[in-house]
């Protein structure tokens, strides 16, 4: 069994096919995707979506790229949304300074905002980190010095500092579609320093479609090429690997656990 533990349902690519995409996955053994908010405007959306597919989890948050289109959303308005019972995490939220779509004062305080709410849940925090690692550094180091929190570093493409600080923190670590890419060497070294009990992979779909399908659109069926590669880079069966990111995606996303009966 592997988990999708990123992609986006909603986004066109995938929705105007979906039931295709979901029997596809089914049919690569990924028996759960958990489907990443962008918008908090946008959370009737996701929240229809799990609703409608006992296979789909959904978070709530704002995505950095729409900071400045949310940047006054409290944290006690992602709680509330959190209560749902298939919402699962908080975010994407963090800090993109490669397309820099908002501004950065805005990130870094949607940013904060989303680490309060992951914090209060008990949530974990889906995080989104591009170009911005000595200021994802220096927060990520400074909230969890204010109060613990859970998280996960979402298609890890950041440098090793980032890597080994987040582990240090307790945060866990996803890989996407860019470790099988040709030019990923350094990517995989990360990889293969990441604790076995702090790595998840995903798609991040439609996004970032792994070798073979580089340049297609991606899917959640998808993620077994990402899990493979992983498998060669750990240096543990493909089975094995399977089962250390479907056990540690359950320790992480423990709502998901629950409701699964996992827990």
């Amino acid at each position: 069994m592997l988990i999708d533990s990123h992609c986006h349902l909603d986004f066109p690519d995938l929705r105007d096919r979906l039931t295709d995409v979901l029997n596809a996955a089914s049919a690569a053994n990924v028996r759960r995707m958990v489907t990443i908010s962008t918008h908090v405007a946008r959370y009737e959306t996701y929240k229809a979506l799990a609703e409608a597919h006992e296979n789909v989890f959904f978070t709530v948050g704002t995505h950095p790229h729409n900071a400045a289109a949310e940047p006054d959303v409290p944290a006690r308005r992602l709680v509330e949304l959190s209560q749902h019972p298939r919402c699962v995490a908080i975010g994407e939220a963090g800090l993109d300074y490669y397309y820099d779509k908002s501004p950065r004062d805005v990130q870094r305080q949607v940013f904060r905002t989303h680490i309060a709410a992951a914090r209060e849940t008990g949530l974990p925090l889906v995080i989104h980190a591009r170009d911005a690692d000595e200021d994802m550094i220096a927060i990520l180091t400074e909230e969890m010095r204010i109060g613990p929190f859970k998280a996960v570093l979402h298609c890890f493409s950041s440098g090793a500092e980032l890597a080994s600080t987040g582990v240090e923190l307790g945060l866990y670590v996803s890989f996407s579609g860019i470790l099988t890419f040709r030019n990923s060497d350094e990517i995989r070294r990360i990889a293969a320093r990441v604790p076995r009990d702090r790595l998840l992979v995903e798609t991040d779909a439609p996004y970032l479609a792994p070798v073979p399908f580089r340049g297609k659109t991606n899917e959640p069926a998808y993620v077994a090429h990402t899990a493979r590669v992983l498998a060669e880079v750990v240096g543990v069966p493909e089975e094995e690997m399977a089962a250390i990111t479907t056990g540690n995606f359950y320790r992480l996303f423990s709502k998901a656990a629950a409701a699964d009966g996992r827990a």
